[in-house]
């Protein structure tokens, strides 16, 4: 094969990762604006709407990890296509799902199992296929940018058929989506290494990380019932990461795999790219989360008219997004980073300011198209910062623990922000909207004092995995 064809062999690679990283995006924010259809059809509540969307993105974090040490064992691109199989039949199982178990089972547990197995072979794949260090950094710039674009645009297009069809038409939709995906992978994919199934895996591991993380957002769900079970789990979750960290640096030190490498962990710049990777999904969901409840519980608005708002932030993601390379040749990563924190913030100050000022549908447009303009200029920047950390032999771990991160701020955005608006909502809901949205502007502010500290420089792009 020669060069030109490679390139378009790559070209074509990279439509069905991009596609997997929209659609997994798309499914965490395209419920929200189906809250009071969902609840009427289900007889549920707000807060069991939410409980279902959290728990899709705390297991997605949960199991991106182990996810990512499957795909040494079995291959890549079996995991892939084995995830995306996984996803279609809880997508499925959601659509005709007669109550909120079934919804939960389908959409929470399956589809998040499914998002954890196929997100990490994406990742790793196109670090193996896009050996040229220029190439591979528009790779990862193309997937993350669509995945915040599926992120911005679940609202609007769920809504849109939630309105048209029915609320399970969207889950429909993901299932064609996805075996679209599986066709597209089946023929344009090609994965560089061979399975290694002897390769040694670490499920006690894999379990304490998964448990510490369900307790932390778990006792984080529980605030507004009860301080003390809430601060329970807050502690039990925090003993259990500490133990898990424990264990693998024991494990290191006796010579025996552990789930992951310490190495990960004791490098400055990729701890600090992580965290402003989490700080800008929790500001994305937990955004997207508030403003749909509040615009549909507390003034009424049906599926499709909260979508149609969400089209500021769409706007504004795909502007900066379109930009992004641009912006990337003229300015450091960590200068993108920093800018696109303040916008942000900016962003969710303006969401504060000009909703209480105004009754009207309009104040919210400003607010969240400078949202979506601060978030697309930055997601790319991030993750190359925290890929471009490490050499060739920790990129496959490095892939799954970066995917974890990035979800787990989704999924705190959720319960952090959905737990202080739904506690407030029908008694207060001015209050717990201003309450919701501060604790998105903290996040922000968290992001940016990240940021300030991450070097002038960025490192080269990230290297191979390793075989």
């Amino acid at each position: 094969m020669d060069a030109t064809d490679n390139k378009a062999a790559l070209r074509r690679a990279l439509i069905p990762f991009a596609l997997a990283q929209f659609i997994c995006s798309f499914a965490g924010s395209n419920m929200n604006v189906m809250i009071n259809d969902i609840s009427e059809d289900l007889d549920t509540t707000v807060a069991g709407v939410q409980l279902t969307i959290t728990i899709f993105l705390l297991v997605m974090a949960a199991l991106m990890i182990p996810g990512g040490k499957l795909t040494d064992r079995i291959g890549r691109k079996r995991c892939l296509t084995a995830g995306l199989l996984v996803y279609a039949v809880g997508a499925l199982l959601s659509a005709f799902a007669p109550g909120i178990g079934v919804l939960i089972i389908g959409n929470s547990i399956l589809e998040g199992v499914g998002t954890a197995m196929l997100i990490p072979p994406v990742y790793i794949l196109t670090t193996l296929l896009f050996t040229d260090l220029t190439s591979r950094a528009k790779a990862f710039g193309a997937i993350s940018a669509l995945g915040g674009i599926g992120a911005a645009t679940g609202p609007l297009i769920g809504g849109f058929i939630t309105t048209v069809i029915s609320w399970r038409a969207a889950f429909l939709f993901q299932v064609a989506v996805v075996l679209l995906i599986a066709v597209l992978s089946r023929r344009w994919v090609h994965d560089p290494l061979p399975p290694d199934p002897s390769k040694p895996t670490d499920p006690g591991g894999a379990v304490l990380s998964a448990l510490g993380l369900v307790l932390v957002v778990s006792g984080i769900l529980a605030a507004d019932d009860n301080g003390w079970l809430m601060l329970g789990l807050l502690v039990a979750g925090a003993a259990v990461l500490t133990w898990f960290f424990l264990r693998v640096r024991a494990k290191e030190r006796a010579g025996r795999p552990a789930l992951l490498s310490s190495a990960l962990f004791r490098n400055r710049t990729s701890n600090l790219g992580m965290l402003t990777q989490s700080a800008q999904w929790l500001m994305l969901m937990g955004t997207s989360f508030v403003v749909s409840a509040y615009l549909q519980v507390e003034r009424g608005y049906n599926a499709i008219e909260t979508g149609v708002v969400f089209t500021a932030t769409t706007a504004g993601l795909l502007l900066s997004s379109l930009a992004a390379e641009r912006f990337a040749k003229r300015r450091a990563q960590r200068t993108l980073i920093l800018v696109g924190f303040l916008i942000t913030v900016v962003g969710t100050v303006l969401l504060l300011t000009l909703v209480f000022a105004s009754d009207s549908v309009w104040a919210f447009i400003p607010g969240l198209f400078v949202i979506g303009f601060g978030l697309g200029g930055m997601l790319t920047p991030s993750v190359n910062v925290v890929q471009s950390a490490f050499g060739e032999e920790l990129q496959g771990e490095i892939s799954g623990l970066s995917r974890s991160v990035s979800n787990l701020g989704s999924a705190l955005g959720g319960a952090v922000a959905g737990t202080i608006l739904v506690a407030g909502l029908g008694t207060q809901p001015g209050t717990a909207y201003a309450l919701a949205m501060g604790a998105v502007a903290v996040a922000g502010a968290i992001g940016l004092v990240a940021a300030w500290f991450l070097p002038d420089r960025a490192a080269p792009a990230a290297a191979p995995a390793p075989s």
